[in-house]
């Protein structure tokens, strides 16, 4: 779906790769509904935007709330008049802990972003989405969704939810107007950590140093999510990262997970 006149919701719209993607969908000539828990985030995308209030929108949404969810729809098709894209970009990690010693709040608020509210925002806008001449869901899952992440292991279940979620929603919608795609980024240069309200605790050290300036800029992880969803693609892997551990853990699951083991257990504690 070319994005040109689209009107495109995004989640997560407030930071990071969300915002960067709200800023590529905006010069590619789309209107836009930036959805984000935070008002501040949002003020700043717009300001980046040059607060071009015609077309984008801000909306201060927390989406695990379902009756929050649920109102949305009818929010942005009263600014905008229409709705024809939605794309499930927020989510937040976990504490770099093991599920030993994981507590179930973290647990809870993990699931609830990442899985449930991009259930909900499915949920809420598919059924005017139907109704477009044409339409596009893009779920972001993860690296994370198809390859164990020691000390991320929740939230990697929570990307392979929805992982499966967006394949199954392609396979549901294949004879209607509404194309699916599902998303996995690498390593992004983004205050993912921070933003999840969550601290490794420890200096950086050297090594992760080093793994932090190979990430992939935010602007450029846009760039191919955007591009992706105007190709249609049935799946879309965002960084050389994301696209070298597909291919090994397809070849051998077990040395793939060995060798993200090998990479990130600095980052566990003893």
């Amino acid at each position: 779906m070319k994005v040109q006149n689209k009107v495109i919701v995004v989640t997560g719209g407030g930071n990071g790769m969300g915002r960067e993607v709200v800023l590529n969908l905006l010069a590619k000539g789309a209107r836009v509904a930036a959805v984000d828990i935070s008002e501040s985030a949002l003020r700043a995308t717009a300001a980046l935007a040059g607060n071009p209030g015609d077309t984008l929108s801000t909306h201060v949404v927390d989406i695990t709330n379902k009756d929050a969810v649920a109102a949305l729809p009818e929010q942005v098709i009263a600014l905008h008049g229409a709705v024809d894209g939605l794309i499930n970009n927020a989510g937040i990690i976990q504490p770099f802990v093991r599920v030993n010693d994981l507590d179930e709040a973290a647990i809870d608020r993990v699931m609830n972003v990442n899985f449930y509210g991009t259930l909900y925002m499915v949920k809420a806008f598919l059924p005017h989405l139907l109704k477009r001449p044409e339409a596009h869901i893009a779920n972001v899952s993860s690296m994370g969704g198809f390859l164990p992440v020691p000390g991320q292991s929740v939230y990697g279940a929570s990307k392979a939810a929805v992982k499966l979620l967006t394949e199954g929603l392609h396979s549901e919608l294949l004879n209607t107007n509404v194309r699916v795609t599902v998303i996995f980024p690498g390593a992004i240069g983004t205050n993912i950590a921070a933003n999840s309200g969550v601290g490794i605790g420890q200096p950086a050290t050297t090594e992760e140093q080093s793994r932090a300036a190979k990430t992939l800029a935010p602007s450029k992880a846009a760039e191919i999510i955007v591009d992706g969803i105007e190709k249609n693609s049935y799946r879309v892997l965002v960084g050389s990262d994301a696209k070298m551990m597909d291919f090994l853990s397809r070849l051998s699951p077990q040395r793939a997970a060995n060798f993200i083991f090998k990479q990130m257990q600095s980052l566990l504690p003893d």
